[in-house]
């Protein structure tokens, strides 16, 4: 099992920047895929990023695609995620995951979460 804390969040002006950290507990981060997701309010939980084990390959939603970039380093047991040119509709709450399964959909199978960290952009 794998404990997921995230930080970074905040408030910040459209068109600023912001930069998530997950940190996970334990020695097998390595073993895991992890991605991040958000959910504003009223609306369903969103995908965002995914990144593979050893971080070789990287998968985004549409909406965020050229703007933000997950990255980890699993020597600090950590994934992040760098957020660019930040808009109002990215307001959201921001979770951590990690999937310790072989799937072939970057959007599923996770079975663990983060508590998740608040990110406000105003205009």
């Amino acid at each position: 099992q794998v404990q997921l804390v995230e930080s970074g969040g905040g408030l910040v002006q459209a068109g600023g920047s912001l930069r998530l950290s997950c940190g996970a507990s334990g020695r097998t981060f390595s073993n895991y895929a992890m991605a991040w997701f958000r959910q504003a309010p009223g609306r369903e939980r969103e995908f965002v990023a995914h990144i593979s084990r050893r971080g070789v390959t990287t998968v985004y939603a549409d909406s965020v695609k050229d703007r933000f970039t997950i990255s980890r380093d699993n020597a600090r047991n950590t994934v992040y995620l760098q957020m660019n040119s930040l808009k109002p509709e990215d307001t959201a709450i921001y979770y951590c995951a990690a999937r310790g399964s072989n799937r072939f959909d970057p959007m599923t199978g996770y079975d663990y979460w983060g508590q998740g960290t608040q990110v406000t952009v105003s205009s």
